[in-house]
């Protein structure tokens, strides 16, 4: 399994959550691979280069309108869009057990289906963070993305995944004593 640095945030990372933009940045640039056909490294090149970093000079334009992700954790970043695209073969029947019979997974939005790819590749590297936190992040974010039904929809197969994936954690929580 891989292993994933740790940690978390909210939908459009706010100043001083770096992992949240980490996990922002991820569903952009799995996104803009899987819509433009171009390899990981070359994503996760322009991104370092291009797209994430403070705000230039505090001008319009220079922040998530312009395709920028203000503050981010680059080696977060770096390995979920590598494991997402490493792990790809596996990951993909994953995700697409979870969703409707009749469902592939060619058929999602191609956001929601980035988003869905970034979440299960950092619930595939084990550890931290808790699920539970992957979970949220990863719902803000999609919440930061869409209005409509689609937050719900990939709340349910965010679990779904998480209990696939990380099956230990929610094992342990249920053979704790209700307080």
């Amino acid at each position: 399994m891989n292993k994933l640095p740790e940690k978390a945030g909210a939908a459009r990372p706010q100043r001083g959550r770096p992992r949240t933009g980490a996990r922002f940045a991820a569903v952009q640039a799995l996104f803009q691979s899987d819509h433009g056909g171009e390899s990981a490294e070359t994503v996760i090149d322009q991104f370092v280069r291009h797209r994430i970093g403070d705000v230039l000079d505090g001008r319009a334009g220079d922040g998530f309108e312009d395709g920028r992700v203000p503050e981010a954790d680059v080696p977060l970043f770096v390995a979920i869009v590598r494991a997402a695209a490493k792990n790809a073969e596996t990951l993909d029947p994953i995700i697409a057990r979870h969703l409707a019979k009749g469902w592939p997974l060619e058929r999602l939005d191609p956001v929601l289906r980035a988003l869905l790819r970034a979440a299960a590749a950092e619930l595939w590297g084990g550890g931290e963070p808790p699920a539970r936190v992957v979970i949220t992040e990863y719902l803000d974010i999609a919440h930061g993305f869409f209005s409509g039904d689609e937050p719900r929809f990939a709340s349910g197969v965010l679990d779904a995944l998480a209990h696939t994936l990380r099956p230990e954690e929610f094992a342990a929580r249920a053979a704790q004593p209700a307080r």
